[in-house]
């Protein structure tokens, strides 16, 4: 055995029992997810109205529902979907209006 071997003494205070009862997040979620839908809906309907054709609303509408899916799954929804909108919505306008060019450019190939 080795030499410096020593024996220590120990003393165990009382043993202390505890419950632990979660807090099921149902309830904070449901107001988070209230919360959620009316910044969306502030920010979209914002959008809405800036805009002076109404044909690309189904696009800023499209943007909208995907940066809240990406947005949501994150901790931190309301603070990730603003900028996740605008984003969305920047390049969703870009897309409808090539689309408009592409189709206006090929109706006219078409007509001559």
């Amino acid at each position: 055995m080795n030499a410096n071997y020593r024996r220590v003494p120990t003393r165990f205070g009382p043993e202390t029992r505890f419950e632990l009862k979660p807090v099921p997040p149902a309830p904070f979620r449901a107001v988070q997810e209230t919360k959620f839908e009316q910044l969306k809906n502030e920010l979209l309907d914002g959008r809405l109205n800036e805009l002076l054709d109404t044909s690309f609303n189904s696009y800023l509408r499209t943007a909208a529902n995907e940066a809240a899916a990406l947005a949501w799954v994150t901790p931190y929804p309301l603070l990730v979907f603003p900028t996740l909108f605008e984003e969305k919505a920047c390049s969703a306008l870009q897309l409808a209006e090539k689309q408009e060019d592409v189709f206006e450019r090929s109706r006219e190939m078409l007509a001559v």
